[in-house]
């Protein structure tokens, strides 16, 4: 690059070129002096609004630097050096891209030269969902496109064409989706569509079951009026507080069970009524034929889990959970079906699974048919048990953290990888604030060790409000994030009904509280994340009082996250700065594949056991007990436990 030289007059010259930056030539030896070549030259405006659009940002700056295309030519090309000067021009008004290596390097340069942050432009042109890389984009789908730009190097089109397809094959299989069995089977059946989808259930009466109100259709299924009745009233008995006059019942759902037994629902009639003929392969029944009361029947339990083994392969433990569920529906006493003699009536005749004498024993002996029932889930649950297999290894997305020595350092990396990329504020702040949001998502879930639903529901207290009491907590089901004036640190308290496992020896009834510690500046990105990036995410929304908020835009104005939403953010953060792409040179850990927040409860009890060899100590960490440590949450292996113990031996003869 030229030498840089200092101007003798910068601000007026710079008016003068202003005024027509495309059009500068040399002045005349009459006229005034040639401008000299600054290598970063004083903008003429400070305060300025950041554009949408790269012709747009590339003009504004150009004209902010008092700079013509001619003359940010001479200040950025070196002598020699083949690069149109009209490409700037045409870069300013649109007409063409950068849409090669030297050009991005050069755009590099432009950066520099206007203090700009690195990869400026270019992100400008991966927001505008612009195709400046050549053949990069061919045959991809724009929402594909848009996951994928991110993840691809800029000099893609330089390469050759197998080179090419093996980076986009790459972030496909590794990024995008998970090389794992379990993601490909998911992504499958995700093309067809199957399961029927229940409306809000709060305002849906438990009575008139034959009431002929359509619901609207979600995605092209109508579920039948009849049956979102009976699911409401199966609810309403599971989770009001006292069971109805003349009810029996064991245990009470939460909200996180009443949705899991919603979906599964409907995933189980949603086969019902699919056709035949499709790629799903269902079993046609008429939606009108629909009801609850089909649970009773073992022909419609084989023909379900026949289907299933059939679409993925194999039994899992999915089928015995299912299983389970047809048990407590028609045990004895308790069983809601076993209570509802009168759905008997709502039954038809379905050929090959529901027949004429079916309906006749159903009508008249209620509680046979419910032992029937009760005793072929048992002893299909026990079948199952013996050939059932893992589909999803929840370890395998994190193996090259798990197989480390140190996992909890190794998943650090990541919060560190973020902390670097974090962009302008002033220039970016709604992208600053994502990212800081996504950092802290993983902090606190590092410190607290906590489910999803506790991390995502956890409320805020700003410094000097009031903290809300742990009878307000215990209500609301909910922790909180709060200022401890005693103790000047963050707290956490979250009661312990607000856990899944609240009756565990863990807790004892107590609640769960945690300082958090002001290490690595956690405490500076908390407060700045309140005071800043917050208000920003929320935009003009409701507040709804969570610590974490998604970003409101016109087509949600919803800020509060569900375990959906959540899980999308935690692994969108996971796929840009935790796993390492070998063709961006970014993400902290190689060989990781994208995951959700519960496995952070891997990592922490994985780095314990493999520091202590103590399940008890590893429970502490998730607010669990060492049995359920040991059957879900650490992987301890042999070599581990030999390498502990071998490391405490060793120390005889080091010491001598």
């Amino acid at each position: 690059m030229p030498v840089a030289i200092s101007p003798k007059d910068p601000c007026n010259l710079a008016r003068t070129f202003a005024a027509k930056p495309d059009t500068l030539s040399l002045p005349k030896k009459r006229g005034p002096k040639p401008r000299a070549i600054v290598e970063f030259p004083q903008p003429l405006v400070l305060e300025w609004v950041d554009p949408p659009t790269f012709p747009e940002a590339f003009a504004l700056h150009l004209e902010r630097h008092g700079d013509s295309c001619h003359h940010l030519h001479r200040a950025v090309i070196a002598s020699g050096e083949a690069f149109d000067r009209k490409t700037f021009h045409n870069w300013k008004i649109g007409k063409r891209l950068p849409a090669t290596l030297q050009s991005f390097e050069v755009l590099g340069r432009v950066e520099q030269r206007y203090r700009l942050p690195a990869d400026y432009f270019r992100d400008k042109l991966i927001a505008a969902a612009k195709a400046p890389r050549g053949h990069r984009f061919t045959n991809i789908a724009d929402s594909e496109r848009r996951r994928m730009a991110w993840h691809l190097p800029d000099d893609l089109d330089q390469r050759p064409d197998a080179e090419r397809a093996e980076i986009i094959d790459w972030v496909r299989t590794v990024i995008v989706s998970g090389a794992t069995d379990y993601r490909r089977y998911q992504a499958e059946s995700l093309r067809h569509r199957y399961g029927l989808r229940f409306p809000p259930l709060d305002g849906v009466d438990c009575g008139a079951w034959d009431d002929a109100v359509l619901y609207p259709k979600v995605n092209g299924l109508r579920t039948p009026p009849r049956l979102i009745r009976e699911v409401k009233d199966l609810i309403q008995f599971k989770t009001s507080t006292l069971s109805a006059i003349g009810s029996k019942r064991a245990g009470v759902w939460g909200d996180e069970t009443v949705a899991q037994k919603v979906e599964h629902l409907g995933l189980l009639f949603g086969a019902m009524t699919a056709d035949p003929t499709s790629p799903i392969g269902g079993r046609g029944v008429p939606s009108d034929s629909l009801t609850l009361g089909l649970l009773v029947l073992p022909s419609v339990w084989d023909w379900y889990l026949t289907w299933r083994e059939t679409k993925r392969g194999f039994y899992t433990n999915w089928e015995v959970n299912m299983l389970a569920f047809g048990l407590a529906l028609t045990r004895r006493e308790t069983g809601w079906l076993r209570q509802r003699p009168a759905i008997a009536f709502d039954l038809a005749v379905i050929d090959g699974l529901v027949s004429d004498d079916d309906l006749a024993r159903a009508r008249i002996d209620w509680d046979g048919i419910c032992d029937q029932a009760h005793d072929h889930c048992l002893r299909r649950a026990k079948e199952i048990q013996r050939v059932a297999r893992v589909h999803r290894d929840p370890f395998e997305p994190i193996l090259a953290i798990l197989e480390t020595d140190r996992p909890l350092a190794s998943y650090r990396l990541i919060t560190a990888e973020i902390a670097a990329r974090i962009p302008d504020g002033r220039r970016y702040p709604k992208a600053a604030a994502e990212v800081v949001r996504g950092m802290l998502m993983l902090r606190m879930g590092l410190h607290l060790g906590v489910r999803q639903k506790n991390l995502r529901q956890l409320l805020l207290c700003p410094r000097g409000n009031t903290p809300r009491s742990e009878r307000q907590l215990e209500t609301l089901k909910r922790g909180e994030l709060r200022w401890n004036v005693r103790e000047t640190k963050w707290e956490v308290l979250i009661p312990s009904n607000a856990f899944k496992n609240a009756n565990s020896s863990f807790f004892g009834g107590q609640p769960f509280r945690l300082l958090l510690p002001d290490l690595d500046g956690l405490y500076p990105h908390i407060d700045a994340y309140i005071a800043q990036h917050r208000p920003i995410l929320l935009a003009a929304a409701e507040d709804p009082c969570t610590f974490f908020v998604k970003t409101v835009k016109r087509t949600s104005r919803d800020a509060a996250y569900d375990s959906a939403t959540f899980y999308e953010a935690w692994r969108l953060i996971i796929q840009r700065y935790g796993i390492y792409n070998p063709y961006t040179k970014r993400g902290a850990i190689a060989g990781l594949l994208p995951h959700g927040p519960h496995n952070v409860r891997d990592v922490l009890a994985t780095h314990i056991l493999k520091t202590t060899g103590s399940f008890e100590q590893a429970s502490y960490a998730i607010q669990d007990t060492p049995e359920m440590v040991a059957l879900h949450y650490g992987r301890f292996l042999p070599q581990d436990k030999a390498a502990l113990a071998a490391r405490i031996l060793n120390e005889v003869w080091e010491t001598g």
